[in-house]
């Protein structure tokens, strides 16, 4: 492949991906699993391996002065990599869309319609310092009976062609085409670009990391691109809140883990409880380091903050940041929320069932909350398995995107010889 150039090499990786994808896309639901199940033990049994690799890479990122969330991203442990195998094994347990149908309408003359869920071909995974993604969307797509090519950013080189060296294994095994799971062998962006070109082999692109990534794969693809921006998640706690609860929600949306998609970066107050709360929310928030950006009607609840003006909400920190503002009303909160949300996830902290329901109609994020933390917005936390994405794009696919997210629908009409007149 080396002697190859950019484009070339771009036409050998996805063509072959496609003849793989061919293969499975009809495989049985036992034969999938129990090639799972294999992949599983061997990233299990690959695990020093992958650890020797990932620590190549995080030596690399410190030198080349990757920031806190980059790093978290990049770590990999005995515990992730436990975590990466019994994700595959929660997809194994999930029911297999493909070939699932229903029926849709009798016609008069006779026919049956029937709608039928069939696999998308190749998918390319574009993502940053994230090995795990290599392992999840690995066997996401391999379920649901699709080819993945794998093209993970230069600080994640070394664990993702582990991960993948495991897979293969496994896959090899099950007489399956190692073809199905493709690491792009060098993160160079010429040849990227050039996989952005491969309509006619890759069926749909999604890229995971951040916002110029995604940029540029949008403005550069001809292929369809699943979106995600960025993760701007908001609170909001409303005049009928549980205010205890409110800061479990707070604290654990904002620190349980700083440097991803879910993690909350704004806070909204309702002003009828900011005299109680805010000071609670500001102890907690200091004895955790929080820094805290707020608005000029909530500034002197907190020790140290910085005032921030109104155009500079919406900001991704991945950090022990917040932004927090005071709001008058209900209507000033959702006017707050069209502006700066992401769509990614907001949440609703208030014991008033109307209140609430009106916040989900209301609220337009690809998951809505009501009294539970942001960082349950993932896949594996609601039931999906793994997850190989949140999108904030409406078109296919909304929020995190399991098996059923990797498949699309076919109709089937079966008739008896009718004819159109």
């Amino acid at each position: 492949m080396s002697t190859l150039n950019h484009k070339e090499l771009a036409q050998q990786i996805s063509q072959r991906a496609a003849k793989a994808a061919r293969t499975i896309a009809t495989l049985s639901t036992e034969k999938k699993n129990a090639a799972l199940q294999r992949m599983a033990d061997s990233i299990r049994s690959y695990s020093a391996t992958i650890l020797a690799e990932n620590a190549k890479d995080l030596a690399a990122g410190k030198e080349k002065g990757l920031d806190a969330a980059m790093m978290d991203r990049l770590e990999l442990s005995e515990a992730r990599i436990e975590d990466m195998a019994r994700a595959i094994e929660e997809i194994i347990a999930l029911p297999d869309p493909v070939g699932q149908s229903y029926l849709l309408e009798e016609r008069p003359n006779g026919m049956r319609i029937d709608k039928m869920r069939i696999s998308l071909g190749v998918i390319c995974m574009i993502y940053e310092a994230r090995p795990n993604v290599t392992a999840d969307a690995g066997a996401l797509c391999f379920k649901a009976g699709n080819a993945v090519i794998l093209r993970c950013g230069r600080e994640a080189i070394g664990s993702s062609k582990a991960i993948a060296a495991a897979m293969h294994e496994a896959l090899e095994a099950s007489g399956i085409n190692k073809d199905v799971v493709t690491v792009v062998p060098t993160p160079d962006r010429d040849l990227m670009a050039e996989l952005l070109q491969q309509k006619d082999s890759i069926d749909l692109v999604i890229p995971r990391g951040g916002e110029g990534l995604i940029h540029y794969v949008s403005d550069n693809s001809k292929i369809p691109v699943i979106q995600h921006y960025k993760g701007v998640c908001h609170l909001y706690v409303d005049k009928d809140a549980d205010l205890d609860k409110a800061l479990a929600l707070l604290l654990n949306g904002k620190t349980q883990r700083t440097g991803v998609c879910n993690a909350l970066e704004g806070l909204l107050v309702h002003k009828d409880v900011a005299d109680k709360f805010l000071p609670m929310a500001a102890k907690a928030l200091a004895e955790k380091q929080v820094k805290v950006h707020a608005c000029k009607s909530s500034l002197s609840y907190f020790n140290g903050a910085e005032i921030i003006a109104d155009e500079d909400f919406g900001e991704e920190y991945l950090a022990l940041e917040i932004a927090v503002r005071l709001v008058n009303s209900y209507e000033h909160a959702i006017e707050h929320l069209e502006q700066f949300s992401s769509g990614h996830t907001d949440v609703i902290c208030t014991e008033n069932e109307a209140t609430a329901k009106r916040f989900i109609a209301d609220i337009d994020s690809a998951v809505t909350m009501w009294n539970t933390s942001s960082r349950f917005s993932d896949g594996g936390q609601l039931g999906l398995g793994a997850e190989i994405g949140i999108s904030t794009s409406k078109l296919h696919a909304y929020g995190p995107m399991g098996l059923e997210s990797l498949t699309t629908e076919k109709f089937v009409v079966t008739g008896n010889g009718q004819i159109r007149e």
